[in-house]
């Protein structure tokens, strides 16, 4: 059989969502070490080589762990998250507090006996290497995440509220289902099916409590299962949205729109398939700030663009009415 992960009633009533900076920041890393690309975010990932041309990143007690050469990486790099909308800090407090035996057990799993430098010394020492390893990934997150993390966000908070509404009406039935094409739920299991699945014939030892899962926009187009863990078993998909994420200005409005709003604003609807702020808008559309805000006012007055606020930053999105005109 494929792979499959048993939740009883009390577990399934106790899975939940999360979003988690840690996360993303490893699975850009994997991105650009090019494990399981995911053809969506080629945009963010030529502009990432562009960033590390310009100033390399030091990641030496990090890179060897997320770029093993083998099937697995080690599972403590992103824990579980505590709450549904965790920052950077809390993924990392929980990186950096990861049991010695749990470090040691992870690096024997992925590496065996042939470990490299990095994993010897995180083995000898764990407690020092992990606070290394923090500040590396957090300085990651700030080069490469952060500067996109407001648009991000705003599309993985879709994803989750998406995908709550369909657990509400459809169970979990339908709500796997609707995750990924290899997820499905049949008798108060789990099951990772499909071609990548193939040759997968066990059950996931399950952590404690409910599953956490995890959209992620900057990684792999596959499911990723956390198998070892002694925190909730984590699973990670695909962000739902994600391929309008880093279209803006690339999505030509049909000419009837142009005529009906000008080509400016055409633009502008078109760009907002994907959430953005002003900043974003007057970059890609190469106009000013002030004048995206007076054609962004326009829009919305004709119920063409909505806005919302996630943490301090103002984002705007195209309406169900601005997508049928388009």
């Amino acid at each position: 059989m494929p792979m499959t992960i048993e939740v009883g009633v009390a577990e399934l009533a106790a899975t939940r969502f999360a979003i988690s900076p840690l996360s993303e920041t490893v699975a850009g890393l994997q991105q650009l070490a090019g494990i399981d690309r995911n053809a969506i975010n080629l945009p963010w990932l030529r502009w990432a080589r562009e960033e590390l041309d310009r100033e390399p990143l030091d990641l030496a007690h990090t890179w060897p762990l997320v770029v093993t050469g083998r099937l697995g990486w080690p599972e403590f790099l992103v824990p579980a998250p505590r709450n549904s909308g965790d920052s950077l800090e809390n993924d990392l407090d929980a990186l950096r507090r990861t049991p010695e035996d749990r470090v040691r057990a992870s690096l024997g799993r992925v590496f065996g006996a042939n470990r490299p430098p990095a994993a010897v010394a995180l083995a000898a020492d764990p407690a020092s290497g992990l606070r290394e390893i923090a500040k590396e990934l957090r300085a990651a997150h700030d080069r490469l995440v952060a500067p996109h993390w407001p648009r991000i966000r705003a599309v993985l908070d879709a994803d989750v509220g998406y995908h709550a509404r369909a657990l509400t009406a459809g169970g979990a039935e339908r709500l796997f289902a609707d995750l990924h094409p290899d997820l499905r739920w049949h008798d108060d299991r789990v099951i990772l099916a499909g071609e990548r699945w193939r040759d997968q014939h066990r059950v996931v030892t399950r952590g404690p409590g409910g599953l956490v899962l995890i959209p992620v926009v900057l990684g792999s187009p596959y499911v990723l299962v956390k198998e070892n863990t002694s925190t909730q078993t984590t699973i990670r998909y695909p962000a739902r949205g994600t391929g309008t994420l880093w279209a803006a200005g690339t999505r030509s409005p049909g000419s009837s729109t142009v005529r009906l709003l000008g080509r400016t604003r055409a633009d502008l609807l078109s760009a907002l398939s994907s959430p953005a702020t002003t900043t974003d808008l007057a970059r890609a559309l190469g106009v000013t700030p002030s004048a995206v805000s007076q054609h962004l006012k326009v829009l919305r007055d004709s119920g063409l663009v909505a806005r919302e606020r996630s943490g301090r930053t103002v984002l705007y999105l195209t309406t169900p009415l601005g997508e049928r005109l388009l």
